[in-house]
């Protein structure tokens, strides 16, 4: 049973369970039909977002490489192929566009990028990677909620240059070989999924963090959550992430679905004590470095104690 906390309970929890860990690869088959999030409720806000940065910061938040002009398309194809299908009356088509959300994508306008329409359609955000001579490596981005990192200073590069600030995961590492053979060998009918998480002190769905903030952070090592109970100010950022391979190009088509709610929102859950629990072993097992890529290294026992009171 939910524990007490004077909130409501959360609208709209993400889904979240708290089994996926950080650092951990964890990628599980996920039915094709569940690609995609439907219309949930926090579906227009997430879109007048998307507008709102793309139209003040569109290049912060969209880059690609060209030749990917092809690959944007196919994607894009498949975006709204599944939304209209799943769910017509939420995305209606209406001739050359799609109405979702008392708004309408034009999804054959020469002007805009294929792949930043694909974005202004849904809640989520897509990376598109392309395999090279250097591996697999960032060739396209619709990314206007970025969870601590930044577009511009990933465009372009292999996967193993991209996660080289992420514990565990640097070029050599188990993880980086065990994800570009996973990339190399998955087929385009095959959906899988993963779930990470982490916490920041605001609602910020636009949450970049060059890697030079990142290690000034971790030397810094501040208290990133004010008052006795750090419950009331953080907020936990859930990822939910997936791979596809698009069948025409080859090209791999990662998804990024923003999960936002305040620390609190967990003792207002059904499976409140095994999900704070959870959360509260996953920090506790966290080593110094993966602490310090968190910016949690500070704050690290008070949110354990917060944790397992709700627990």
């Amino acid at each position: 049973m939910a524990r007490r906390t004077g909130l409501p309970p959360c609208p709209h929890p993400p889904p979240y369970d708290g089994t996926s860990k950080p650092f951990a690869i964890g990628l599980k088959p996920l039915d094709a039909a569940l690609w995609l999030d439907g219309a949930t409720p926090d579906l227009a806000g997430l879109l007048a977002e998307k507008d709102r940065l793309i139209a003040e910061r569109p290049g912060d938040v969209f880059a690609a490489e060209g030749g990917t002009e092809a690959a944007q398309r196919e994607a894009l194809d498949l975006v709204a192929g599944f939304a209209t299908a799943r769910e017509p009356a939420a995305w209606r088509r209406e001739g050359g566009a799609i109405a979702v959300a008392g708004r309408r994508v034009e999804i054959d306008n020469p002007a805009e990028p294929a792949l930043q329409a694909a974005g202004r359609l849904v809640a989520d955000d897509f990376v598109l990677m392309r395999r090279g001579d250097d591996g697999w490596r960032l060739a396209a981005a619709s990314l206007c909620f970025p969870s601590s990192w930044v577009l511009a200073e990933k465009f372009g590069k292999p996967m193993s240059a991209i996660h080289a600030p992420v514990p565990g995961f640097a070029a050599g590492t188990r993880n980086d070989e065990l994800i570009a053979r996973m990339f190399d060998k998955v087929q385009p009918d095959v959906v899988v999924e993963r779930f990470n998480w982490s916490l920041q002190g605001d609602r910020a769905l636009y949450h970049p963090l060059p890697d030079r903030a990142r290690d000034e952070r971790a030397r810094a090592a501040q208290s990133r959550f004010p008052g006795a109970d750090p419950a009331t100010s953080a907020v936990v950022r859930v990822e939910r992430q997936t791979l596809r391979k698009l069948p025409l190009s080859g090209d791999m088509l990662f998804t990024i679905r923003i999960h936002l709610d305040p620390m609190a929102w967990i003792a207002t859950r059904r499976d409140s004590g095994a999900l704070a629990a959870s959360m509260a072993a996953q920090l506790s097992a966290m080593t110094p470095g993966e602490l310090a890529y968190k910016g949690l290294a500070a704050d690290r026992d008070r949110l354990v104690s917060a944790l397992s009171a709700m627990a």
